[in-house]
């Protein structure tokens, strides 16, 4: 089993969005590029800073994490806590939980 490691970021380098997927898709890594071995989540977790209102966020999750994630597509959960993706991921890193924060439960399509 490859082992595998938590970051976690506060501050995100510009350009995100393009070059630093990009960068790790060119990167050999084993049997697949570091991107297919990596999973980013990137995002805010308040919608509506006025408000503090934290519904329909926009969060991108790229990368394969090892062939854990599916990708390739939109999804929308609507009414679902981020804290289920990332109960989700920790999931998929081998850090089971039974509940995380405001979580309800797993994302399934993303594991």
């Amino acid at each position: 089993m490859m082992g595998r490691k938590v970051l976690s970021r506060h501050t995100v380098p510009r350009g995100i969005g393009s070059s630093l997927p990009g960068k790790l898709q060119n990167a050999a890594d084993g049997d697949g590029s570091l991107l297919d071995h990596t999973e980013i989540v990137y995002g805010s977790g308040i919608s509506n800073g006025f408000e503090r209102t934290h519904t329909n966020l926009p969060i991108l999750v790229a990368g394969g994490g090892a062939g854990i994630v599916r990708g390739g597509c939109h999804r929308r959960y609507a009414d679902t806590p981020l804290a289920n993706l990332h109960l989700t991921i920790l999931d998929n890193l081998g850090l089971r939980r039974d509940s995380l924060g405001d979580s309800n439960g797993e994302l399934p399509l993303l594991s």
